[in-house]
């Protein structure tokens, strides 16, 4: 007869374990990737595919994302008399968080969900077994491919979404609530200094490496048929989201430790 206790703890354990796999199959991504020979050919086209799917989502999201930063902070640096430093504050703003927030949730909802429906239809036609039955290593061969064209693109969009989003900060804070160009610039210069975008990219790296993994890992675990791939594409985005927002706080946690502000 089992315990009242028992039924807790089994989620409790299931979720451990689910971490723990995770947890491997990153530390066998990061053993693979210097194996040779390395697959160009399918970097390439999973590089492609990360970008076809996300280049013209992530500019449209990060306009408005930049200008409602903008005017927001525009608007209490109006209240508190500092309007000369809200271009450091939006640009800075949108460099260290919107920018590898905005494109790793569009890597990991458009991409990766594409990686992870590809990986777990050939896991339910079998041709993931029958890849191990030929002594052919599916990380090295697929999951490898997949996670370094999610790096890639992460890392390429993070600059694209900063340039994106500090342009349409500049447009609403400059053109609509009447601000100076040149305070707006000279204040961003002033704050600004390199390890905010040394950051931005370490972020946009470990984002874009967490939503390779989760889909790759989902797409290898579905619970069977095509209702459990579909099943498993949702689990991927939700789980890569959570960590993502996690992660987040961390590395910015870290960062505002050990990195001292700008002194003007």
């Amino acid at each position: 007869m089992s315990s009242p206790g028992a039924s807790h703890r089994v989620p409790a354990r299931a979720a451990f374990a689910q971490v723990g796999r995770l947890a491997t199959l990153s530390w066998e991504v990061l053993r693979a990737i210097p194996r040779r020979p390395f697959q160009v050919r399918e970097w390439v086209e999973q590089a492609w595919l990360f970008a076809s799917v996300t280049i013209l989502p992530t500019a449209m999201v990060a306009i408005p994302f930049g200008a409602v930063i903008a005017m927001q902070l525009g608007s209490l640096t109006q209240q508190i008399g500092a309007q000369s430093f809200t271009g450091a504050a939006s640009a800075l703003s949108i460099l260290q968080q919107a920018s590898p927030l905005i494109t790793a949730l569009l890597v990991a909802g458009a991409g990766g969900s594409a990686v992870c429906a590809d990986i777990g239809a050939r896991k339910i036609r079998e041709e993931i077994d029958a890849m191990e039955v030929l002594g052919v290593s599916v990380i090295h061969r697929l999951v490898v491919p997949r996670v370094l064209g999610a790096v890639f693109v992460s890392l390429l969009l993070n600059g694209l979404v900063s340039v994106v989003g500090v342009a349409g900060g500049y447009f609403f804070n400059v053109v609509l609530q009447g601000g100076t160009p040149g305070a707006y610039l000279a204040s961003f210069n002033a704050l600004a200094q390199l390890p905010d975008l040394y950051v931005s990219e370490l972020k946009a790296l470990i984002y874009g490496f967490v939503a390779g993994v989760v889909a790759a890992y989902r797409g290898l675990n579905p619970a069977g048929g095509p209702k459990g791939v579909g099943d498993a594409v949702n689990q991927a985005v939700v789980i890569t989201f959570l960590l993502l927002f996690a992660i987040n706080l961390v590395i910015t946690g870290i960062y505002l430790q050990l990195i001292p502000p700008k002194e003007l």
